[in-house]
């Protein structure tokens, strides 16, 4: 029964000698397919022209460009990089056959030809091939496996993440498309801020996504508040709005108890920084906000940026106890806020893209809230 492994399998014979090419094919031919070329520039058009060989039996010795310079050609081009050359020539140093497999050459077989080591050495060479054809085919699979199995983990995080966002707004009847637009927001600052010679090396676009994926639990606390207080339909006491104040610390804290004692710190990374957001989004600059009055650089970069886009969007929305302000109004406040409420730096980025927190705040706009295509 004829292997038609085997016989599927494509040599390339490159000789300029026509009785070699001959004597070559005649001892190749009841096992493999055969494919000649008598010179260089042939050989390297043999080479590319699909099916690709799976072998080449070069000719060192050949007018014109010779067999060290066809395997340069060949080991230079991507499509013919990876076929293995066997070199057969009467040039029989040492020197001669280093240079070959310096340059490439998977074996060298001297003139004149024995069949018996031709053929094993074919065999051999073909095998070779044929199994780290199979390895890598093998770990192509395995790369796309990979691929697909984190673009699964990454969408059950994401879904697991718009599922607490989600309760947590379905605590708040006055949010509706906040999270969206928060989101957004902080996504638009991260990436302006990311060409501040300061957080290029900090903000990457690794970094930016983890951000934004994390920005709709910034108000995921609010679980903890009581109705009364949650649900006011009027402005806060002041004992009201201290106890509103803990959604920030009650936020962080759920968080941390979520992590847990989990060792693998980059799978839960994004949970990290959903707790810096949820517990220091309400941090102001000069230190005056909650609920640990941290100031400056000590407020995690991802909570600076979430302050401006959470103040902003309170600020354009309508509230029971506030109209929406028109967009002068609000890009006022936050100007005025640079340096005591908002890092600076996000401030002149926010003003680099007004237009664009305007878009964002127009496109989910809420149905309830007519202030709101008013105010630009």
């Amino acid at each position: 029964m004829i292997d038609k492994t085997i016989n599927s399998k494509i040599v390339l014979i490159v000789d300029d000698t026509p009785d070699n090419l001959t004597i070559l094919g005649e001892l190749l031919m009841p096992d493999y397919q055969v494919r000649v070329a008598n010179s260089g520039p042939k050989a390297l058009v043999a080479a590319a022209t699909t099916p690709l060989p799976d072998l080449i039996l070069l000719d060192i010795m050949m007018p014109g460009m010779d067999g060290y310079e066809v395997i340069r050609h060949l080991k230079s081009n991507p499509d013919t990089s990876d076929i293995p050359v066997i070199f057969i020539t009467a040039l029989d140093t040492c020197e001669d056959e280093a240079k070959g497999l310096q340059l490439g050459a998977s074996d060298y077989i001297s003139k004149p030809i024995r069949a018996p080591i031709l053929l094993a050495r074919v065999k051999g060479q073909l095998e070779i091939k044929a199994a780290r054809d199979i390895l890598r085919n093998q770990n192509s699979w395995l790369e796309t496996e990979i691929r697909r199995r984190i673009n699964q983990y990454q969408k059950v995080q994401d879904i697991s993440m718009r599922a607490l966002a989600c309760l947590a707004e379905a605590r708040d009847n006055e949010t509706g498309n906040h999270i969206l637009r928060t989101q957004n927001y902080l996504q638009i600052l991260a990436e302006e801020l990311a060409g501040n010679d300061k957080y290029t090396g900090i903000l990457t676009d690794q970094v930016i996504d983890v951000y934004t994926k994390a920005a709709p639990l910034h108000d995921i606390g609010k679980v903890g508040i009581p109705d009364h207080v949650l649900y006011k339909p009027a402005k806060h006491t002041q004992q009201e709005w201290e106890i509103m104040k803990t959604h920030a610390q009650i936020g962080a804290d759920a968080i941390w108890r979520a992590i847990g004692n989990e060792e693998d710190k980059e799978a839960v990374n994004f949970l990290y920084v959903a707790m810096d957001i949820a517990g220091s989004h309400h941090e102001k600059w000069d230190g005056s906000g909650y609920p640990r009055g941290l100031d400056s650089t000590r407020i995690p970069l991802s909570a600076r940026l979430m302050a401006l886009a959470d103040v902003f969007d309170a600020l354009v929305s309508h509230r029971v106890y506030k109209p929406a302000y028109p967009m002068d109004v609000t890009v006022k406040i936050i100007n005025d806020g640079s340096g005591t409420h908002f890092d600076p730096d996000i401030v002149a980025a926010f003003n680099r893209r007004v237009e664009d927190f305007q878009d964002i705040a127009s496109l989910y706009i809420e149905q309830q809230d007519p202030e709101m295509a008013s105010s630009k």
